[in-house]
């Protein structure tokens, strides 16, 4: 056979092969092409293209690499060059609250007492004598910092019961009407763990904190099954418009079977992340382990102390503006230790909010005694919030292998006023990222919805600039923690998907992950941190689907 015939022969048949191979492959159903995809992989960082099949990433790579994905049905959409991220997971959400305030009165923004005043009287009227006033998210700080008063809104709202959180979650204004409701008068004894506020005369102002809300966050009529669905969809339209494709509910015993309902019926369009009150570690039921792509659960949440600005969260020395005040535990630290303890033992993932530095040691030597005492395992303990650090602590996070759930937009928020309160020197740990990062601690980043605003963006923004509200900090309160931009989008997707155990389907784009993306209107990696701010959510995609297109 003639020399030239046998390379024709060999390459007609590699030839076929290829061919043959091609045609054999699965064609995709989307492919996304001329993008800048950054895949938080650190095996295959960026890429061109992705084609993808049903709900998952079948291929990544340049436009020319994934021509062989094409089918004769596959859609090809031209990104324009635009900028591609994972979806973002939000580590930390109020789920059905956040929902319930998107239809309630929003007093996040109310500046002064007559505009807090004025949103609430104008809501009131669009109700039935009876209806309650829920939700509002206020903060007294915006108006000079004194606290609110049931006087000052009793004339408008004489025939609804108000009982209006402010925005930390861990205070409520209640007015009169609801007052009375919960029987709570200038007789009701202190609670522990829990304060209500009184006037020089022993009457009530209308301020509850803490365990003290729950005199009247019990007489609150239960949310009605349609009242809930609307709540859930409402939030979820939220989410996705801020590039958020999954979340952690962190008080989610209400969200779980309407969630389970929308999923049965196609309707949930954001993955849900279930976790259930610390408390009710005893409880048997299937709502408490179960692994599903849309709806998860298998996690307790459990609570230390408050909040800084209600001056409820655990300090180990007094708060600078009031001698003698240091906060105190919501629950008791036995109590804390044997639910930690006996739910680590049923195999669930325990999350515990802890703000003030004395609640994050006193946590931190629970977690590592139950660690020791069950014995070893991947059990992922998580710290939310750990805004207030001793120094000494923070290497700790990282021996103890402790996930850290932080919320940077309280950095710019809480960054206005938190010094008043707790003085220069604890000022330097306060939302420690850098120093945590440089612990090998995994970070994953959240918002505390309805606390503050879903949005990744901001959150990045202030996790990078640092810059208050106030416009005070231009180069960054406490600078030294700043962090990188990619840092910060690591924390919004690959470790809040270390922090539920679903790494290997989602937080990055790789082949064989499910395919949550966003398509942003800038390079997150180009702009200046000061510019992050201003970039858009062009669309978000989950599961190779269209969930959103701004309009």
């Amino acid at each position: 056979m003639p020399k030239q015939f046998k390379i024709f022969s060999t390459l007609l048949g590699l030839f076929l092969a290829c061919v043959s191979y091609t045609s054999t492959l699965p064609k995709a159903d989307l492919i996304v092409e001329n993008a800048v995809i950054w895949t938080g992989n650190s095996e295959q960082s960026s890429a061109q293209a992705m084609a993808i099949l049903a709900d998952t990433i079948l291929a990544l790579g340049t436009i020319a690499d994934l021509q062989k994905y094409k089918g004769e049905h596959t859609v090809v959409k031209d990104m324009t060059g635009k900028f591609i991220t994972p979806g973002f997971i939000d580590a930390h959400v109020h789920l059905m609250m956040g929902g319930n305030a998107l239809l309630s009165v929003e007093l996040r923004d109310a500046t002064t007492q007559q505009e807090f005043v004025k949103r609430i009287a104008d809501y009131t009227k669009t109700l039935a004598p009876g209806a309650w006033v829920l939700e509002g998210n206020w903060d007294h700080t915006l108006w000079g910092g004194e606290l609110p008063k049931k006087e000052w809104i009793d004339v408008f709202t004489s025939e609804n019961p108000v009982v209006l959180y402010r925005l930390d979650g861990h205070m409520v204004l209640a007015n009169s009407l609801a007052l009375k409701i919960a029987g709570i008068d200038e007789h009701t004894p202190a609670i522990e763990g829990g304060e209500i506020v009184k006037d020089a005369h022993g009457i009530p102002t209308g301020i509850l904190k803490d365990n003290a809300m729950n005199y009247l966050l019990a007489k609150i009529p239960p949310m009605t099954v349609p009242q809930k669905e609307k709540a859930l969809k409402a939030a979820m339209t939220y989410l996705l418009s801020n590039g958020v494709r999954s979340v952690h509910d962190v008080d989610s015993i209400g969200t779980y079977p309407i969630a389970k309902k929308l999923k049965e019926a196609n309707e949930l369009s954001v993955r849900i992340y279930a976790i259930n009150p610390l408390n009710h570690w005893d409880k048997r039921n299937d709502t408490f382990k179960n692994t599903d792509k849309w709806l998860k659960t298998g996690a307790l949440k459990g609570f230390m102390d408050g909040s800084l600005g209600s001056h409820t969260a655990v300090f180990v020395a007094d708060y600078s503006d009031k001698a003698g005040d240091r906060g105190f535990f919501i629950n008791d630290k036995k109590d804390l230790k044997k639910w930690i303890s006996k739910a680590d033992k049923k195999g669930l993932q325990v999350l515990v909010h802890a703000i003030g530095d004395d609640a994050n040691h006193v946590l931190l030597e629970i977690f590592e005694t139950v660690g020791k005492e069950n014995g070893p395992r991947d059990r992922r303990f998580r710290v939310e919030h750990a805004q207030h650090l001793l120094k000494e602590d923070i290497s700790k996070f990282g021996s103890l292998d402790i996930v850290v759930s932080v919320q940077p937009y309280h950095v710019i928020d809480d960054g206005r006023w938190a010094e008043e309160l707790i003085g220069a020197e604890r000022i330097k740990t306060t939302y420690a990222f850098k120093s945590l990062i440089e612990e090998n601690v995994t970070v994953a980043f959240g918002s505390d919805w309805p606390v503050a605003p879903a949005s990744p963006i901001l959150g990045i923004y202030a996790a990078t600039t640092r810059r208050t509200l106030d416009h005070e900090n231009p180069e960054g309160w406490i600078p030294e923690e700043k962090i990188t931009v990619l840092q910060a989008l690591n924390a919004y997707t690959k470790n809040a998907a270390f922090a539920s155990f679903d790494e290997q389907e989602k937080g990055t784009l790789e082949v064989g992950k499910l395919a949550d993306f966003v398509v942003l209107s800038d390079n997150l990696l180009k702009v200046t941190p000061a510019a992050i701010k201003n970039i858009e959510i062009l669309q978000t995609y989950v599961g190779g689907k269209l969930a959103y297109i701004k309009k």
